[in-house]
């Protein structure tokens, strides 16, 4: 504990093999550190936010929409070096998006990195649209993408829902995935949907809980999610926008181990809690269009494929559980739990970890 009391900020070395099965141990430091080019530590005068652990800022090469239903169009992105191992990152929600710091986790010369935002989100249109949404419109959708973009094989990265959406492509897909790396693992049960929206995480959070309840009266709290697809999907703007900012600040008020304002300040833009509200009460009221535990029962047609996980130790969005139940049944992922972390991508030793198992799954692929 005395080490907790210094002036300099604590990070974590991991200190196993990355090509070695299993969960990895870490050693605790007290003085900063970063890893140069060759792999090797060495100090660091002075520790910042955990963008100094992320690759520089680059713009994409490429943009595009591409048609994939009569109703649905998806904004796409390309950026890093076009020669370079394809990758195509999955955000979260369902219903996020992606963004500029998204490209970040990828080194540009090495990678082609791929971001698009799913059926509903950020640029793609029409904007938070529940028809012809579902799980496997998306699992179609990757692989339009993977055609349209003339790619044999590619690496999945995805957090959060984007980890259950890898897990449902890798699973119909195999043979075009190359490596997986996923982060708070999400798998999307019965359990785990009703850890967070029937009064178990609120008992951690209990404050924003009761913001969140608030908009539902009484009599409708048995079923939180049907009263609150009534609403999102009510006719009355007003209705809809106020239960779709509550649902979202919910979420972004539980997704970081330490309260951050900036965090919560993005859930809460209009835009973004729109899609996110509507098309997750959408996914979790349809049971995500999953059969019961199915990611896991399926696990032996992926079990080949190279993973990394990473998932906060104290993630109250996507209890750890659930990254450990899916390393047991995946012979080839390694488990890498961060210990002073919960859910959020922008957490540092999350964002650190990322980058290292990125970094680490180009010297399997290539």
């Amino acid at each position: 504990m005395a080490c907790l009391s210094t002036n300099h900020p604590v990070v974590v070395l991991y200190s196993q093999d990355w090509r070695r099965p299993g969960i990895l141990t870490r050693q605790w430091s007290c003085q900063p550190y970063h890893y140069n080019n060759v792999g090797t530590v060495r100090h660091k005068p002075e520790w910042r936010i955990a963008t100094s652990m992320l690759f520089p800022a680059i713009q994409p090469s490429n943009t595009c929409r591409l048609p994939v239903s009569d109703v649905h169009t998806l904004y796409i992105e390309e950026s890093g070096n076009p020669e370079g191992v394809p990758v195509v990152f999955l955000h979260g929600g369902p219903g996020g998006s992606c963004e500029p710091g998204h490209r970040r986790f990828f080194d540009p010369e090495s990678y082609r990195i791929i971001l698009f935002d799913q059926r509903g989100s950020g640029k793609s249109r029409p904007h938070a649209s529940l028809e012809e949404n579902t799980t496997w419109d998306l699992v179609a959708d990757l692989e339009k993408i993977r055609e349209f973009l003339e790619i044999d094989k590619w690496v999945v990265f995805g957090g959060s829902w984007g980890s259950t959406l890898a897990l449902a492509y890798a699973q119909s897909h195999p043979q075009q995935v190359l490596g997986l790396i996923l982060r708070g693992i999400f798998l999307a049960r019965d359990e785990d949907v009703n850890w967070f929206f029937n009064g178990h995480a609120a008992r951690v959070f209990p404050e924003a809980w009761q913001h969140f309840i608030e908009p539902i009266p009484q009599a409708e709290r048995d079923d939180i999610i049907a009263a609150y697809y009534q609403r999102l999907t009510s006719d009355n703007e007003i209705v809809r926008m106020g239960a779709a900012k509550a649902w979202s600040i919910w979420e972004g008020s539980s997704v970081t181990l330490l309260p951050d304002k900036n965090v919560v300040d993005h859930f809460s833009d209009p835009h973004i809690a729109l899609s996110i509200a509507r098309i997750e009460c959408h996914y979790f009221r349809n049971r995500s269009f999953l059969r019961p535990n199915q990611l896991i029962e399926d696990m032996a047609k992926i079990n080949h494929i190279p993973g990394f996980i990473v998932h906060g130790r104290y993630d109250m969005v996507c209890p750890i559980d659930q990254a450990v139940l899916l390393q047991q049944h995946w012979e080839n992922a390694r488990l890498k739990v961060i210990g002073d972390a919960g859910h959020a991508v922008t957490e540092q030793g999350i964002a650190r970890a990322l980058v290292d198992s990125c970094n680490a799954m180009l010297e399997i692929v290539t």
